[in-house]
């Protein structure tokens, strides 16, 4: 087949690297290469990552930055919890390896090219450049800054999660004295909660990044297809927006594809079958956003989500504490 991948963060790159093998594969990125950037906070489970990236015949254990032992949660009532393998890595470096010996055009507005190719790829994350927008879909805008610290103010992950769930602010440790400090928050106080931290403990700002993330889950985000053109990754909502994390998800979402490329309804099918709580998660999200959440209407949601978790701690890289969670809950 001839296929476009059009952006290429680390869903995009794993499927190049992946069906250049088999196909004629083109990438489409809109960044010209020197610019090229992946804009989030770099955090993600070793365990959730080591099999995936393997398939592309690289070892994750090489673009590790900082192992996590434990996340600060801090609120009125702040509290820690232990990690399981979560870490922060190298994810340019990652993509840059993926994408190694494949055809990408770096610069590239990308308009209508479904007529050149068999099947097109939308893995363009929230501008969804190629596939019809959703409807009243929730997103939040974030922004970050990689800061380079003499002394580092924490020396593990630290999160503080906003009134309502509006969001929440973020710093996670890299390497050599580095840190990505941001926030994100449907109140757009965001900007004003990370410069204040800078403000309080110092570093020096290497880079700022920001945009918009998807906490639309995939059971609203159809549709999926349209004609030759495919969805995968944050395209058709595959963020938890609990923790707003993706990068797992989003590559698995594109391992799906890779497996069912000859099937695309099977693929649809499969996204929504192995995505089916993020449902659940977005609903209630969304009610504390919207000051609609009363314990009696989603304590079945909250224990849903809670028995995912725990069943997945090594995928999170967390311990997953039912009582923590409620703590959270109660924000």
């Amino acid at each position: 087949m001839k296929i476009a991948v059009v952006g290429i963060g680390v869903a995009g790159a794993y499927l190049l690297n992946r069906l250049s093998k088999e196909h004629e594969v083109i990438g489409f990125e809109r960044m010209r290469e020197e610019e090229h950037d992946s804009i989030c906070a770099w955090a993600t489970t070793i365990e959730g990552m080591r099999g995936l990236i393997e398939k592309a015949g690289l070892n994750f254990e090489d673009y590790i930055l900082h192992k996590g032992a434990r996340m600060d949660i801090v609120a009125n009532q702040s509290f820690s919890l232990r990690l399981k393998g979560l870490c922060t890595y190298d994810k340019i470096g990652l993509i840059k390896d993926l994408v190694k010996g494949c055809s990408i055009r770096y610069g590239s507005m990308i308009n209508d090219i479904k007529d050149e190719f068999d099947l097109v790829i939308d893995s363009t994350g929230f501008n969804r450049t190629l596939l019809p927008k959703p409807k009243n879909e929730l997103w939040i805008p974030t922004i970050q800054y990689k800061v380079k610290y003499d002394k580092k103010p924490f020396d593990d992950f630290m999160l503080k999660p906003f009134p309502s769930m509006s969001g929440y602010f973020w710093y996670f440790p890299l390497d050599d004295g580095y840190a990505h400090v941001g926030a994100g928050d449907k109140n757009k106080r965001h900007k004003r909660i990370v410069d204040e931290f800078i403000e309080r403990y110092g570093g020096r700002i290497v880079k700022k990044v920001g945009r918009p993330v998807r906490l639309t889950p995939p059971a609203l985000c159809e549709p999926f297809i349209n004609n030759n053109i495919v969805g995968v990754g944050e395209s058709i909502g595959t963020v938890f927006a609990l923790l707003g994390e993706g990068i797992i998800p989003s590559t698995t979402c594109a391992d799906l594809l890779i497996s069912n490329l000859d099937n695309l309804e099977r693929y649809r099918h499969l996204v929504h079958e192995k995505f089916s709580i993020y449902y659940d998660v977005f609903r209630f999200v969304k009610s504390k956003i919207d000051n609609e959440f009363t314990l009696t209407r989603y304590l079945p949601s909250l224990l849903k989500i809670y028995l995912y978790m725990k069943k997945h701690e090594e995928r999170f890289g967390m311990e997953i504490n039912i009582s923590k969670l409620f703590n959270i809950a109660k924000l």
